[in-house]
């Protein structure tokens, strides 16, 4: 028999951090709190481990980068244009650099 697996929960950005000060105000120890919330005290820990990394940015969510992520995917996305350009320019540089064919019989 197959176990079927629940689908994956989303938490947003205010319910992570409301968790986050409930440990930090340590009435409750991780373990209890996720209990209370009917999740993995694993989620718990990753969310402080990322929070302490970059508190304002920890969670941007789907969709949202943070400024440095978006500046080189911005980046990324604009070299891929020059480039596409510079290969277009070779080769019309390279057709229009041929010498003329001479017609025969003119």
């Amino acid at each position: 028999m197959e176990q079927k697996s629940s689908p994956r929960r989303k938490y947003d950005r205010e319910f992570k951090y409301e968790v986050l000060r409930l440990v930090k105000e340590g009435n409750k120890s991780i373990a209890g709190i996720a209990r209370d919330l009917g999740i993995n005290e694993n989620l718990i820990y990753n969310w402080r481990t990322k929070a302490a990394q970059d508190f304002q940015f920890a969670f941007p969510g789907k969709g949202h980068l943070k400024p440095q992520d978006e500046e080189v995917r911005k980046l990324k996305r604009q070299l891929m244009e020059v480039t596409e350009e510079r290969d277009i320019l070779k080769k019309a540089l390279a057709i229009f650099s041929r010498a003329p064919k001479k017609n025969i019989g003119s």
